[in-house]
């Protein structure tokens, strides 16, 4: 199983597979491994075919990912043996396979500890087994030393530019850095915007600006850590700094503008997250706010895209700026001849809900005398507007409708008469 890469290259493998004996230990591993492929099948239709949460269950689950490198290996390592003391010669080929698939075990056992020591569905299976197979096809290409002739093929493919020489090793070397950099500050960055917005003592519009700074923040910091690693000078930044300053004046103002202005309604609190907003005559609540818009959710469900700059451009009415509590009334009309008295007094009955305030309390109305009817209007205040208002004003028109058909109170209807003048029929 141990293994020392100085024991054989990647050219003396190449020259020991072309022997006969080569040949024939690569034929016994190959061998090795379908017979320890066709184990692990046994073995799952045996245990995980017909009990498939044996899958989700984790030493099973080590054990069924153990099987094919751990079979492997004991054939391997008897193969080995028995080719040691039957031709009295040195199975250079199995004894490397040995070491692969000794490797092999041990990277899907890290690997799967790893996915089970992780929070479910940050660490998902099928990422796991790719990598372990990158993992294992880097040690592969490191113990036979052919990630050398990769190396040497990458700084072969070079070219100039200015007076700097650059090669393909290079160029991924640093696209490499550059990435790990880059992920690493953007998981520190979703890592404390975690934390800051578990802090429910600050303001919910302060922790979002906090977030934000922080990402942005980061993502300077890995820039700047990342160009000197990949050998890039920072006096660079001068000329792309002057080259972003013309596309912000020409092309990126709106998108400069937006970001600036997303930044200006966090801090001033003007706009919140569950606020209810009526924009353009959209009513709806602000369910997300990013650096370069704000979501409106109505309540059909379908969600706007309202850009931060027309935020603070145009005029915005903000329904729940200091208290979200709602005003709205239901029109009902009744027959001349009604008390109004008591039909008021039957509406602010009526207006008995548990989402109606009892402070102010709910009123009722005399609005207008019409052609066919007395209209009046019930008054209230909602303590939730954002649950809806169809629903609560189903339950109190139908409130209104019982206490009026048993206090005998009638809802007129439109009626028309018509009169017939010349009714005589014509010769």
């Amino acid at each position: 199983m141990l293994f020392k890469r100085e024991e054989i290259d990647f050219d003396a493998l190449l020259d020991i597979l072309q022997t006969p004996s080569g040949l024939m230990e690569s034929a016994i591993g190959v061998l090795c491994v379908f017979i320890a492929f066709y184990l692990a099948r046994f073995a799952f239709k045996q245990f995980f075919d017909h009990n498939p949460e044996r899958y989700e269950r984790f030493l099973p689950y080590v054990g069924f990912r153990l099987v094919l490198p751990v079979a492997a290996q004991a054939l391997v390592m008897l193969s080995r043996s028995a080719w040691v003391h039957l031709l009295h010669e040195r199975a250079m080929v199995l004894h490397l396979l040995s070491a692969m698939l000794f490797w092999l075990t041990l990277i899907r056992l890290c690997c799967a500890v790893v996915r089970q020591a992780l929070p479910k569905g940050r660490f998902e299976r099928h990422t796991e087994h790719f990598l372990a197979t990158v993992l294992w096809l880097g040690f592969v290409s490191w113990a036979i030393g052919f990630d050398m002739v990769v190396i040497e093929w990458l700084e072969s493919m070079s070219f100039s530019v200015g007076k700097s020489r650059l090669n393909m090793l290079t160029i991924l070397n640093g696209l490499l850095w550059v990435s790990i950099i880059v992920v690493v500050a953007l998981w520190a960055s979703r890592l404390i915007e975690s934390r800051l917005m578990n802090l429910k003592h600050l303001d919910p519009s302060l922790r979002i600006v906090f977030a934000k700074l922080t990402r942005t923040g980061l993502l300077i910091a890995a820039v700047l850590i990342a160009l000197p690693v990949v050998g890039i000078d920072l006096t660079v930044l001068s000329v792309f700094g002057g080259a972003v300053g013309i596309g912000l004046g020409f092309g990126l103002q709106k998108i400069a503008s937006n970001f600036v202005s997303g930044f200006i309604i966090l801090l001033d609190h003007s706009i919140r997250i569950g606020d209810r907003l009526m924009v353009e005559n959209r009513v709806g609540y602000v369910t997300k706010m990013t650096s370069r818009y704000v979501v409106l959710k109505g309540a059909d469900g379908t969600e706007a895209l309202i850009p931060n700059d027309s935020l603070m451009s145009n005029t915005v009415v903000n329904q729940s700026y200091s208290d979200k509590s709602m005003w709205t009334s239901l029109p009902v009309s009744v027959a001349y001849g009604t008390d109004l008295d008591k039909a008021l007094a039957l509406l602010q009955q009526a207006a008995d809900h548990p989402r109606v305030q009892k402070d102010p309390a709910p009123r009722g109305f005399v609005t207008l005398f019409a052609d066919s009817s007395i209209n009046l209007e019930l008054g209230f205040w909602v303590a939730d507007p954002e649950n809806g208002f169809m629903g609560l004003k189903s339950d109190l028109n139908m409130a209104i409708w019982r206490l009026f058909q048993q206090h005998g109170i009638q809802m007129p209807f439109p009626q028309r008469e018509i009169r017939i003048l010349n009714d005589k029929p014509q010769d």
